[in-house]
């Protein structure tokens, strides 16, 4: 018998220890502090401690960014699976299988029409737990159905990447997306509507390449990676290194590439000023066109 049964009173047990869950504390990779999981997903996953921005699953991001109850998902068309019969160490239809089980959803992009401190908008945000948000087909579907629902509805678009990159299991029908996204876009800021950015941790690859950094406005969460190549590709190839802080959100600012950094709590007032203000300007420009307009049609029908 152990000297603890010896003082402990019958009837009185401890647990143990695989009783404990595991996920009740959670380490600041910034600070290294541990941080109670309660406290940090009320801190919408930011460390009480520094500031660091841990992830953030797409369902709490909507969450602290969409007005409740306001969000209506927007129905994507559905893409060929697996279009190159793709196979590494696994079949590709067998990583989609497992991703949709994990995620519960179809691929790794979501579209809704929502409003943002009563300010509607589509919102196309990815997923990066489905297949680290890469970008297939289905995703390239995703963002065309926002850019058009955008402009049938007549809204803006906000855009929260959070992405690997180009998936790699769907090959030049992945590297087309980079086109036909940029593409989509294009079309919305034609039709004078805005077009806003959140970069979220991680935005790499080809989808950094494309929509990502076309925005009118690109907003960045503190500490986010975004650029195309990775630190040690650009490294070996210039043959340099790179200064502290390279590809960071704060980098980007400093370096012009960016237009602000945003805490997630601060990121939905934010949001919702930029809309207004660039809806108001888009409807005060069409007032001041209107009369142009009219004196040219008529011009016309003499």
């Amino acid at each position: 018998m152990s000297w603890l049964k010896e003082i402990v009173r019958a009837g009185i047990s401890t647990k143990s220890k695989r009783d404990v869950k595991v996920n009740v504390w959670k380490k600041c990779p910034s600070c290294a502090d541990m941080l109670y999981q309660k406290d940090l997903e009320a801190n919408l996953q930011i460390c009480t401690s520094c500031n660091h921005h841990l992830p953030i699953v797409l369902k709490e991001r909507f969450k602290y960014l969409l007005d409740k109850g306001t969000a209506k998902r927007v129905a994507v068309a559905s893409v060929k699976h697996d279009p190159l019969k793709f196979k590494d160490r696994k079949n590709y239809s067998d990583r989609i299988k497992e991703a949709r089980r994990a995620t519960d959803e179809e691929d790794a992009c979501q579209v809704v029409v929502a409003k943002i401190k009563g300010i509607q908008a589509v919102v196309c945000a990815f997923d990066f737990q489905f297949m680290a948000g890469s970008m297939g087909t289905y995703v390239g579907e995703a963002i065309i159905k926002a850019a058009e629902t955008a402009k049938a509805k007549h809204l803006p678009l906000i855009m929260i990447p959070a992405s690997g990159g180009a998936r790699m299991q769907e090959g030049i029908l992945s590297l087309m997306q980079m086109a036909r996204t940029t593409a989509a876009i294009l079309e919305v800021k034609e039709a004078g509507l805005p077009y806003i950015v959140l970069l979220t941790n991680p935005t790499t690859g080809g989808v950094t390449a494309s929509f990502a950094m076309t925005g009118d406005i690109h907003m960045a969460e503190p500490g986010a990676l975004i650029g195309f190549a990775g630190q040690r590709v650009i490294e070996q190839t210039i043959k340099e290194t790179l200064p502290e802080g390279f590809q960071r959100a704060e980098y980007l600012l400093e370096h012009g590439m960016v237009d602000m950094v945003t805490s997630r709590k601060e990121q939905p007032e934010v949001l919702a000023t930029i809309m207004a203000t660039l809806m108001k300007n888009n409807r005060q420009e069409k007032l001041e066109k209107a009369p142009q307009q009219e004196a040219i049609t008529a011009k016309k029908t003499q």
